[in-house]
């Protein structure tokens, strides 16, 4: 069990570290809209870029602070009894969750989403490139311009937010393993954990 919980803590500490990725890309995407708005309206011009970007940012913030919001226990809940049970009754509640929702859904959705973006990624390759043909750095360049273009005058290569899908699901699906880790952990008396629940004011 131990190496399972240290298993779990890894988890943990690689959501943080995507979790402040996240943060950071909230302040970056707010820091260039405030600078295309000012660009926009002082100098008369605009960039589609500049509304890509912010996008990207978003599914950054979004996809890899899923991970984060789940590890902290602060993710939507619908709350008709969890409030009102013992830490015992959260922690069975949350692991058939976790166990019977989240795991198998999320990971569908990883698998979907990788398709996606395999797609999305290897769009202008031709059947015949490869790392033999190519050589292995060559093969990387093509493979990282030769993507999916938006259609947007000045727009972006599509992938980069795609592939934020793929990444952010695979996350959550770790990071819910981590928190099935844990809660057994905690029903054995092997790991200790905050089971209280506030539940948010509406």
């Amino acid at each position: 069990m131990n190496a399972l919980i240290a298993f779990a803590e890894a988890i943990d500490r690689l959501n943080d570290r995507f979790g402040v990725l996240a943060e950071w890309a909230v302040l970056l995407s707010c820091l260039i809209s405030a600078a295309n708005a000012v660009v926009r309206y002082t100098l008369d011009y605009s960039s589609n870029s500049f509304l890509e970007i912010q996008w990207y940012l978003f599914a950054v913030c979004v996809m890899l602070g899923a991970a984060q919001v789940l590890r902290i226990n602060e993710h939507v809940r619908v709350d008709l009894v969890y409030s009102r049970l013992s830490g015992k009754g959260k922690v069975m509640v949350d692991l058939f969750g976790i166990t019977v929702f989240l795991l198998p859904v999320i990971g569908y959705m990883a698998w979907l989403s990788w398709g996606l973006f395999m797609g999305k990624l290897t769009t202008g390759m031709r059947p015949d490139d490869s790392i033999a043909s190519l050589g292995f750095l060559a093969y990387v360049h093509k493979l990282l311009v030769s993507g999916e273009v938006s259609s947007n005058a000045g727009g972006l290569i599509r992938w980069p937010a795609v592939l934020m899908l793929p990444l952010g699901f695979a996350m959550v699906w770790l990071q819910g393993v981590a928190e099935i880790i844990k809660r057994i952990g905690w029903l054995g008396h092997r790991y200790n954990m905050d089971t209280h629940y506030e539940r948010p004011l509406q």
